[in-house]
């Protein structure tokens, strides 16, 4: 009978135990699925200031054409890089797992915003375009999606970093991978971000002509 009884109480604390162990397991399953769930999140924030901003350029491109002798090739640039964007095959649904992906689709992006500011930046050489209420209410709006892409990568780091360092942490980072909860890739500084773009301007006119030197007595 006391056999029994010692069995019984072993038995139910191996079930508790067992159960505690459930319990935790299960509640770290459910917070990693709910930082994955952030990413994804704060992934299609980003790519919907991303696409705040195309959808802005046509209006733009078409503006900005209208002034007298603008430069074809800063447009034909702005033109490109919208498109080169549209190419880069990026899930949509959920943030990329693989780094190049996150690469490619940073490059192409980085690339339209070199070609709008070196577009923008030659628009002040047009009084006209300067004058032009549309032009004016177009470069706010990319002024401000610009600043909203800024703040939405900046939380989409976080939301990664959080994610990450949630996998990678003991006891989680022991059974993350077999439940297939892969590490993120970030966003990085784009290299010579910080470097204003160097601005060619030619307007087809000729360069002045030197002054003749002086003739020696």
């Amino acid at each position: 009978m006391k056999k029994w009884a010692v069995g019984c109480g072993v038995l139910a604390v191996l079930a508790i135990i067992v159960l505690i162990i459930i319990g935790i397991a299960g509640g770290s399953y459910n917070r990693l699925v709910k930082l994955s769930q952030g990413v994804d999140s704060q992934w299609a924030q980003v790519q919907n200031v991303y696409q705040r901003r195309a959808d802005l350029i046509p209006n733009l491109v078409q503006t900005v054409s209208g002034a007298a002798n603008f430069e074809k090739s800063t447009l034909v640039e702005v033109t490109q890089a919208r498109a080169s964007v549209g190419k880069v095959q990026v899930t949509s649904t959920n943030a990329p797992t693989d780094p190049a992906k996150l690469a490619e689709f940073q490059a192409a992006q980085g690339q339209l915003s070199s070609a709008l500011s070196r577009l923008l930046v030659v628009s002040e050489r047009y009084p006209e375009l300067r004058a032009n209420s549309n032009f004016r209410d177009l470069q706010a709006q990319l002024e401000g999606t610009e600043n909203r892409i800024s703040v939405e990568r900046g939380r989409f780091n976080e939301t990664v970093q959080a994610y990450n360092t949630a996998i990678k942490s003991f006891p989680t980072a022991l059974y993350a991978s077999m439940l297939n909860f892969k590490e993120r890739p970030y966003f990085t500084a784009t290299e010579g971000a910080a470097t204003p773009p160097r601005v060619q301007f030619n307007f087809g006119t000729q360069a002045p002509a030197p002054a003749p030197t002086p003739e020696k007595q």
